[in-house]
C-alpha cells in the first residue's frame, strides 16, 4: 500500500465517521421529507403517495435525535431534545388524526423553527436538572459560560 493509499483510506474512514456531515446529510433529507409531505397535504396529494413520505419524516427526525443526543440522555431532557419529541409526537398523530393533518404539520414547521431559533437558555434547559446545561457545541452556548 503506498502512503497516498494509506492517507486516502484514513481520510475516507474520517469522512463515514464524521458526526457533523451525518448531521447535515440526515438533517437535509429530514426537511426535503417534511417539505414534501407538507406540501402534498396542502395540496391534497393522494393518502396513498404520502405515506411513505411521512414515514421517511418520522424515519430521519429520529436518525436527526440520535446524532443530536450523541449517546446522551441529557438532550432528551432539554428544551432542543423537547421539542424534537413533540414534533415526532405530533408527525405519529398524523395517521391518526388525519383530517387535522396539515394543521398538525403548520404545527411542527413552528415548532421546528422557534425550537432552533430559540435562545440558548432555553434550549439547553433541563426539566430534570432544573438548570441550563451547556454542551459547549450548540449556537449560543458561550453567551451561557459568562
Amino acid at each position: 500500500m503506498r502512503p497516498s493509499d494509506k492517507a486516502e483510506s484514513t481520510g475516507v474512514l474520517r469522512a463515514v465517521f464524521n458526526v457533523r456531515a451525518w448531521n447535515i446529510a440526515v438533517r437535509t433529507a429530514h426537511m426535503a421529507a417534511m417539505g414534501v409531505l407538507l406540501g402534498g397535504h396542502a395540496f391534497h396529494v393522494a393518502r396513498g403517495r404520502l405515506v411513505l413520505v411521512l414515514g421517511i419524516t418520522i424515519a430521519t427526525g429520529v436518525a436527526l435525535a440520535a446524532i443530536e443526543a450523541g449517546g446522551s440522555f441529557l438532550w432528551f431532557f432539554q428544551g432542543r431534545g423537547l421539542m424534537t419529541l413533540a414534533k415526532l409526537l405530533l408527525l405519529a398523530l398524523v395517521p391518526v388524526c388525519w383530517d387535522w393533518r396539515l394543521m398538525i404539520l403548520l404545527a411542527v414547521v413552528v415548532l421546528g423553527s422557534v425550537g432552533s431559533h430559540m435562545p440558548a437558555r432555553f434550549r439547553y434547559y433541563s426539566i430534570v436538572h432544573r438548570r441550563v446545561i451547556p454542551d459547549g457545541s450548540g449556537p449560543g452556548t458561550s453567551a451561557l459560560s459568562q
